[in-house]
């Protein structure tokens, strides 16, 4: 797993500058949108349409997250370190332990297989 870093995507430099806004109005709302491995740490998310969205991999350490609805957005791998989640729906393959031990200790969420 490579290291979160700064993305080349015009999308993505909305999110870094906090324009929530911005990004949801831009935002393609037939595609899937790559922001994987990207570094969003200590930004203020909320108002965030996230679905669609590839966040696998990605470093959320002290980001507001409250309130997202992140149910269809793709968060394997990725960190929530010490991220304000309250009120945020995660992925069905996420269990509450893999969430707690992220935003605790900063572990990479990992999806729980399907039986």
């Amino acid at each position: 797993m490579t290291q979160p870093h700064q993305l080349d995507d015009p999308l993505y430099q909305f999110l870094r500058n906090e324009n929530v806004k911005a990004f949801n109005e831009q935002k393609p709302r037939d595609a899937t949108i790559n922001l994987s491995e990207g570094d969003f740490r200590g930004l203020d998310l909320r108002g965030l349409e996230p679905a669609g969205i590839d966040f696998s991999g990605a470093y959320f350490r002290g980001a507001d997250l409250r309130g997202l609805d992140l149910r269809r957005t793709r968060l394997e791998g990725a960190s929530i370190a010490h991220a304000q989640i309250s009120g945020a729906y995660f992925p069905v393959e996420l269990t509450a332990d893999e969430i707690l031990m992220s935003v605790k200790f900063g572990t990479r969420l990992r999806y729980r297989s399907q039986p």
